[in-house]
């Protein structure tokens, strides 16, 4: 629970960083140049090893609007909730420390939700802008009107984290970020969604992610155990909000959901997570089953796997996958 006072009109911009201090000033100066002024930025920085910590110092005492806050190295997910705690303003914008924000994004969105007072997010087109130079906008799904963020976020994190802005009533329903490190966001996005009341869009370009050459927390999440065992956490709770409210299931989102999370138990598997490749499969066949979709794909799986083991099943998988292309 968020027990601070609240601030009416401020928006709260929460940056979680590590080790990326000239990002970091980039992402702060973004935000200092909304046109909207009513703002405060909270900067989490998750024990970084170098001059980042540093760096914020500096920027807390250029700017009073900035308030800087040290955790020890746990995640984005466990910095993005420790802003979230100290947040004292009526909205709340997430904004990773590589990406930044166009000027107007503040008064735009804030303007529409308050003409809007049934949506409780808002969010914007947002582009990406690649090492290269070259732009690509709308980026992935934020050129299209969407009138609700479920079912559309069950198939694919459709929008970037700098895309909305919430209204802190939400951001309370939907409770605590989970400290996993990899897919942490879309659940995230979809506790929101399932606590949202409406959707509010702004079609211009408000925001911009950046490509760089360091790689961000996401990638290698189809190999590495810790990734992988986070993003199984991350699909199962997915699923299980899904079963909570069943307009969702009836989706051809909510199935896709299941197809990609059957893909992933055999990923997790493959990377000798047995335990978790057992109980996502466990928990997606029935719905695929109902559906009468894989049927005999997965009983076969099962099977395999029961008799030779998850692991080796996994693997077996993959290698068939790869015959196939």
């Amino acid at each position: 629970m968020m027990t601070v006072n609240v601030n009416s009109g401020v928006v709260s911009t929460i940056i979680p960083v590590f080790n990326r201090p000239e990002m970091l000033r980039r992402a702060v100066e973004s935000v200092l140049s909304q046109t909207y002024k009513s703002i405060e930025i909270i900067i989490v920085d998750d024990g970084s090893t170098d001059n980042t910590l540093s760096v914020a110092n500096a920027l807390r005492h250029e700017h009073s609007a900035i308030r800087v806050l040290s955790i020890e190295n746990s995640g984005p997910g466990a910095a993005r909730e420790a802003g979230r705690l100290n947040a004292t303003g009526e909205f709340v914008q997430y904004l990773d420390s590589d990406d930044i924000l166009l000027p107007e994004k503040f008064t735009k969105q804030v303007g529409k939700l308050n003409q809007n007072p049934k949506c409780d997010v808002c969010y914007c087109q947002t582009s990406l802008q690649r090492l290269d130079g070259s732009v690509v906008t709308p980026w992935k799904r934020t050129g299209e009107k969407i009138d609700q963020i479920i079912p559309a976020m069950l198939a694919s994190r459709w929008w970037d984290t700098s895309t909305p802005l919430y209204t802190r009533r939400v951001v309370e329903l939907a409770g605590p970020w989970h400290t996993w490190i990899n897919e942490e966001d879309w659940e995230y996005d979809c506790r929101i969604g399932f606590n949202s009341t409406g959707l509010a869009y702004v079609p211009d370009i408000l925001s911009v992610q950046m490509e760089h050459q360091e790689a961000r927390l996401s990638h290698d999440g189809a190999r590495d155990q810790q990734k992988l065992k986070s993003r199984v956490n991350a699909r199962m709770a997915i699923i299980g909000q899904s079963l909570n409210a069943p307009p969702a299931t009836e989706s051809s989102e909510f199935v896709t959901q299941l197809k990609y999370s059957f893909l992933l138990s055999r990923q997790a598997g493959a990377a000798g997570l047995a335990d978790e490749s057992r109980d996502l499969f466990n928990l997606v066949q029935p719905h695929l089953k109902s559906r009468n979709i894989s049927v005999l794909g997965m009983t076969l799986y099962k099977l395999g796997a029961q008799l030779i083991g998850w692991q080796a099943m996994g693997k077996l998988s993959e290698q068939i996958d790869k015959l196939r292309k």
